[in-house]
């Protein structure tokens, strides 16, 4: 009878025998992995991990590369930017020593000049040197200390030329100072020759006004009126001209100022248009003068033998006296009351804060004060002309009225003067009245007209 036991025998050698190969097949790839991992410094590498390994060698190398190109593109810069410094410099150097030749060609230094002219040709043999140099390839330069001294040179270079222009400066204001002084110089002999010729003239026209202080009532004549009228018209002018010089000073614009006074009117000549600003100031003056009391309502006189005598005594006793003391010594006075109430009339508040920047000549008159100033002496001289041209009209004892022309009216020697020369054949037409006329009884004073010109009008 079969027994199972050698079966379950030879079934367990099998077992043994295929756990024992399974065994050794363990060890024997444990010791190829661990041969392989000695082989590789002790790390096990797959396939892919090795060929990351080379890529990234071959990276740190290319980057190491790179590194090196850099360092080295920046070391080139770095000198590019050191020899345009070292340029830049020298070019500040050799403009600091041209300014400093020409600083001593005047006054004229020839040791200052060959310095500066050595100190140029040094410059120019430097940068020569320096492109010659650039151009083989043979800079040697090291970019911070260049550049340090780069810019010392060119601190050098500024601050030198700064010296030099402060010198010329100097030597500019001395020669404005010199030309200054005599300059000053000049002004005063100009101002004192003006004030000898002034002198003159007031010393000629005292003379023509003392036939005046010795004039008797029975020798009285128009012609005696005409030639104060005269001296009279010359104060008006003389206040014109001073007027116009500060409206000049104040920015006005004349040639609206013109057109206000006497609208649509064409002169001939630019330097006509001061007859507008006489027309304006005479017939402000002479307005109210064919009243014996010239427009001033407390003064009412009657026309007769007395107020004659009254008349001519005002323009004896006033003929030789200084208007301003005047005005100061007597406040109350007839006079003084004209002086403010024409000055009143014919200077504006807007005008005189205009010409003066304030009100205060205005507000002095109106408390019983005098300005202090050239303007109002002008006015009060004119005004005291006037006021004693008035005495002289009614110091005759006849009917006295003033008259004006009119507009485009034909022009008539009898009863007007042109104020410039007519040379025209045609008949002239009157522009406007510039100095009203005069009518003392039967004699006819000519008024003074400016007239409308026959050609077109000379350009503005």
């Amino acid at each position: 009878m079969d027994t199972m036991r050698p079966k379950s025998a030879f079934n367990n050698n099998n077992n043994k025998q295929s756990k024992l190969a399974r065994t050794f097949h363990k060890v024997i790839n444990l010791r190829s992995a661990t041969s392989k991992i000695a082989s590789n410094n002790g790390i096990c590498l797959l396939t892919s991990q090795a060929k990351v390994k080379e890529d990234r060698e071959h990276f740190e190398k290319h980057r190491h590369l790179d590194k090196k190109e850099e360092e080295f593109k920046a070391r080139n810069r770095a000198v590019m930017e050191a020899l345009l410094a070292k340029l830049f410099a020298g070019i500040t150097s050799i403009k600091a020593a041209y300014a400093e030749l020409q600083m001593a060609q005047n006054p004229y230094n020839n040791e200052a000049i060959q310095m500066a002219d050595q100190s140029v040709v040094d410059e120019l043999k430097a940068i020569s040197e320096l492109k010659r140099s650039f151009l083989k390839k043979e800079l040697d330069l090291s970019p911070q200390v260049t550049l340090m001294l780069a810019e010392i040179q060119e601190q050098q270079g500024l601050m030198k030329t700064y010296e030099i222009t402060i010198k010329k400066l100097e030597s500019e204001a001395e020669h404005k100072g010199t030309d200054i002084y005599s300059l000053q110089k000049k002004l005063e002999d100009c101002v004192s020759f003006n004030k000898s010729l002034e002198n003159k003239l007031n010393a000629s026209g005292s003379l023509s006004l003392s036939m005046f202080e010795n004039l008797r009532l029975s020798v009285l004549n128009p012609t005696h009126f005409v030639q104060f009228q005269q001296h009279t018209l010359r104060s008006i002018r003389s206040f014109v001209r001073l007027m116009i010089r500060e409206m000049e000073s104040a920015n006005w614009d004349l040639d609206t100022a013109i057109k206000f006074i006497e609208p649509d009117s064409i002169f001939a000549k630019q330097s006509h248009s001061c007859f507008a600003f006489e027309s304006f100031v005479s017939k402000t003056m002479l307005e109210g003068f064919n009243n014996p009391n010239f427009g001033l309502p407390s003064e009412s006189l009657p026309l007769n033998n007395k107020t004659q005598l009254l008349f001519f005594e005002k323009f004896k006793k006033l003929i030789s006296v200084n208007s301003k003391n005047f005005l100061a010594q007597n406040p109350s006075s007839s006079f003084c009351k004209f002086t403010r109430a024409k000055y009143l009339q014919l200077v504006h508040a807007k005008m005189e804060c205009s010409l003066f920047g304030n009100l205060n000549q205005r507000k002095l008159l109106s408390t019983g004060g005098v300005p202090d100033s050239a303007f109002f002496a002008a006015f009060a001289e004119m005004s005291m002309r006037v006021w004693l041209l008035h005495c002289l009209a009614f110091s005759f004892g006849q009917q006295v009225s003033i008259f004006q022309v009119k507009k485009g009216s034909r022009f008539s020697e009898v009863y007007m003067e042109s104020v410039t020369p007519n040379d025209v054949d045609t008949e002239p037409s009157v522009s406007f009245t510039v100095v009203p006329g005069f009518k003392i009884g039967k004699t006819v004073i000519q008024s003074q007209v400016y007239l409308s010109p026959v050609t077109a009008p000379a350009s503005r």
